[in-house]
């Protein structure tokens, strides 16, 4: 009997992962083309690329609710006593996402991803154009299928609480706001008593870096650091992103010849990103074995490599050398000290991805709010452009000139990714916790990157995050990498031993 069922079982699971492997390659077909729509697509076509997007949505969403799914949940769960740990992962995380996708309406998830198709592009024009009016009734759509996607699953009020758990499994906007609370005084305070030292950075030395030469010292970095070229490639978009898998990876950034270090940490956060996705188990990128657990954790791994290890003194008296070789002329009036401290610049920014990483944070906790109030009505799409200056006024402490460096300057909303902010928190409090873990399982951690070798780094991070797929949550995940819960007081205490001695000391 036990060795009938185990046969059963095989073949049962075999046919699940068949089925998932082909859901998945149209899944990588459509990011595919929603990466050309935002580096290649001209723009005359975007119209058809709508078509195209939304054939695909369809296309996936019948694949992957056909009935025998379901027959073959049924019978796996049925059999879970002869099942593996790792089957059961497998089994879990499908039945979840599988439930979930036969409740949408093939005609719902079809227009959904047209619009979105659509919604991109309004957005660049209105971002451009410093005109939130024409993105305003694109917006109000987009919030629509955001709130009627929850809920036709059953979340009703629990709207935010949806798409919170749709990017980070298991969180709540309660829980949220409950970590979000302890970090906003003490951040505050710490970002106030830099920001009111004597000792600034001086940004106005960086002028005139060729484009073309800041990208050949950003692939030397991005190389050693440890993407793997042969399976992706870096581009130039509107909003630096990062998508694909282990066997395709494809990153994005944008080049000012006047801010030179935007171009190379916005690479860098995308390589920690790619370097997650290039680690997890390539054979299983088809399931959840091989799959992100979620943004926090996806977050975590790109502002590690962008912060802690990437602005530390050990990576840039490696690197200093060889940017002072690209930038001879540009550089030759700049101090090793006065490239550091403008590299771990503090300053106000109404700009999220241009923030320095002490007040980043006020950023996130800002659109946290606007989410919430949007999803529970206390905010109209309408009110957007001036409760976000209202908001910034209170928590970053100053006022976007215009929408374009407000409500307009992040491209998530467009594409209906609401509850994907708090994310970056919540990665930068787990990034600081694996800070610190790193140190102590690799002491002579400072010697590696001062000698440009990130190996080290990189086989821990597979080893702790990465090996590990989508068997735990991200809760889960940080105590067994970290050996405590996710928390802000990592955080502060990374922060304050970064940047006291450089403003406060």
């Amino acid at each position: 009997m036990v060795a009938h069922r185990t046969i059963m079982n095989e073949t049962t699971y075999d046919k699940l992962l068949a089925r998932l492997r082909r859901v998945y390659l149209l899944e990588s077909v459509a990011g595919l083309l929603s990466w050309d729509e935002q580096v290649n697509l001209p723009p005359a076509s975007a119209g058809q690329r709508a078509d195209q997007s939304g054939l695909l949505a369809d296309l996936r969403h019948r694949e992957f609710t056909v009935p025998e799914m379901g027959e073959w949940l049924d019978g796996l769960e049925g059999e879970d006593a002869s099942l593996t740990d790792d089957q059961r992962t497998v089994v879990r995380w499908t039945r979840r996402d599988y439930d979930r996708a036969r409740k949408l309406p093939a005609k719902f998830v079809t227009d959904r991803a047209e619009h979105q198709s659509k919604t991109f592009h309004a957005w660049a024009a209105a971002r451009k154009a410093d005109d939130f009016a024409s993105y305003m009734p694109w917006l109000e759509k987009t919030l629509a299928f955001a709130k009627e996607e929850a809920g036709l699953l059953g979340w009703g009020e629990r709207a935010y609480d949806y798409h919170i758990d749709l990017h980070d499994p298991g969180m709540t906007a309660d829980r949220v706001a409950g970590l979000f609370d302890a970090l906003r005084g003490p951040l505050v305070e710490l970002s106030e008593s830099i920001l009111g030292s004597s000792r600034q950075a001086d940004l106005s030395v960086f002028r005139g870096f060729p484009n073309d030469r800041q990208r050949e010292f950003i692939q030397s970095v991005l190389e050693k650091i440890g993407f793997d070229f042969t399976r992706g490639r870096l581009d130039v978009s509107l909003h630096p992103f990062c998508s694909g898998d282990a066997a395709d990876t494809r990153m994005t950034t944008r080049f000012d010849p006047d801010n030179p270090l935007d171009a190379l940490f916005s690479s860098i956060h995308e390589t920690g990103h790619a370097i997650y996705g290039q680690q997890l188990p390539l054979e299983d990128r088809f399931n959840p074995l091989g799959q992100p657990v979620g943004m926090a954790v996806h977050e975590s791994q790109s502002r590690l490599w962008e912060n802690q290890i990437c602005r530390s003194r050990p990576f840039w008296n490696h690197f200093e050398p060889l940017f002072r070789e690209t930038f001879s002329e540009q550089l030759s009036a700049v101090s090793s000290e006065e490239l550091y401290l403008a590299i771990n610049a503090v300053h106000r920014n109404p700009i999220r991805v241009d923030a320095d990483e002490v007040t980043y944070n006020l950023h996130i906790l800002l659109r946290f709010e606007l989410e919430k109030g949007l999803f529970d009505g206390s905010i109209a799409v309408a009110d957007l452009p001036e409760a976000w200056k209202e908001l910034s006024r209170d928590i970053i402490g100053l006022t976007p000139r215009n929408d374009a460096e407000g409500v307009l300057q992040d491209v998530h909303w467009s594409g209906g990714a609401f509850g994907y902010f708090p994310s970056y928190c919540l990665g930068n409090m787990m990034a600081a916790q694996l800070w610190y873990a790193l140190r102590d399982d690799l002491p002579d951690l400072d010697d590696h990157i001062g000698a440009g070798q990130f190996a080290a780094i990189r086989d821990w991070l597979r080893e702790k995050i990465h090996r590990h797929g989508r068997r735990f949550d991200t809760d889960e995940l940080t105590r067994r990498a970290t050996g405590g819960a996710l928390g802000p007081e990592a955080l502060l205490r990374y922060l304050k031993e970064r940047y006291a001695p450089l403003y406060l000391g």
